[in-house]
């Protein structure tokens, strides 16, 4: 059992609010407000330190604010974190955890036409306003974004997209080969869309609903990857799927929209190699029984990285896409080293 399972922190937890502009004119009709939750170590405010920072991205059906919740046999990440300090596996540092739950149940943290600019929120607006109240080292080496599965996309994303906002990023079980990722589950999409009437039916559904089935999930998902990867400005919430709703034909085209943002297919432009370069650390893992096959996409991933000569670290471990925050104890004491070496 983890040593913290049944202690109190050490440090704190404050939440602060922020009025985003980013995310003005969603077409989901989401909160423009936001919680960010905000480790800080203890004695933070009482001597003169500066931390480096780390921004947690949750995976899908997530928000960061569970991440600092009790749970049974595990730890939050403060605990970890903590945990981690006491065995000398790396130093404090300041965790931002922010809210970024939509309608859709989840976040790519990439900005879209349909859900909201989320990467403009994190970059340009979080981070700002956790420099200005907060003891963090400022300046892109000092930062690091990590998170698993849709949290695992938006920071492999952060650092190819944006690398001249941070310095190091680990990725667990991230969303990459979206061939084996989301081919086989569109003809089981199209066929729960068409037992609704349709993806406004289906959305319906989705807020009435008493309780939600494994299969509404798995759509919803599906649904929310479109508003990401594909924003229609004139359908409903957005949302459209690169596949005909009756005969669940591929439109080529649409589903070459989609790959544009799989991380297997951006690493062959210069400027996401480039950004990948100005990294100090750059840490990727998945279970080898990944339920939804995203080692192979690691796999992909890491291949590519290694032939364009970009210093990563690729890992794999006997473990599926569930339950996998332990691995964590191997990230976060990377980041940490990378950052402040």
């Amino acid at each position: 059992m983890p040593k913290h399972a049944f202690g109190s922190l050490k440090g704190e937890i404050k939440i602060i609010t922020i009025e985003s502009d980013a995310l003005q004119g969603n077409m989901l009709g989401d909160p423009t407000s936001r919680q960010v939750a905000v480790y800080l170590p203890e004695n933070w405010n009482k001597n003169d330190k500066d931390y480096p920072l780390f921004v947690d991205l949750v995976g899908f059906t997530g928000s960061g604010l569970a991440h600092i919740n009790w749970k049974p046999f595990a730890e939050s990440v403060p605990q970890r974190v903590e945990r981690l300090i006491s065995e000398d596996k790396m130093g404090e540092v300041i965790i931002a955890l922010p809210d970024c739950f939509t309608t859709l149940g989840g976040n790519q943290y990439i900005n879209s036409i349909a859900v909201g600019n989320w990467a403009d929120f994190l970059i340009e607006e979080m981070i700002p306003e956790i420099e200005r109240q907060f003891p963090v080292k400022k300046g892109k080496n000092n930062r690091g974004v990590f998170g698993k599965s849709s949290g695992g996309y938006g920071a492999i994303v952060h650092g190819m997209l944006y690398g001249n906002h941070w310095g190091a990023l680990a990725c667990h079980s991230g969303d990459m080969g979206f061939d084996s990722l989301f081919l086989g589950d569109f003809p089981k999409s199209v066929t729960h869309l068409e037992k609704h009437g349709g993806i406004q039916n289906f959305l319906d559904h989705i807020k009435n609903v008493k309780k939600m089935s494994g299969e509404d999930f798995h759509v919803l998902m599906m649904t929310a990857m479109g508003a990401f990867y594909d924003p229609d400005p004139n359908a409903p919430m957005g949302i459209r799927l690169p596949v005909d709703l009756r005969t669940c034909v591929l439109d080529e085209e649409r589903w070459s929209a989609w790959l544009k943002h799989d991380p297997v297919f951006m690493i062959d432009r210069m400027d996401v190699q480039e950004s990948l370069k100005s990294l100090k650390g750059i840490f990727i893992d998945c279970g080898f029984r990944d339920q939804y096959n995203l080692h192979f996409g690691a796999r992909q991933l890491s291949d590519k990285l290694n032939k364009l000569g970009i210093s990563h670290i690729h890992e794999e471990f006997d473990d599926n896409h569930s339950s996998i925050d332990y691995r964590m104890d191997i990230s976060f004491p990377f980041m940490y080293n990378a950052l402040t070496k």
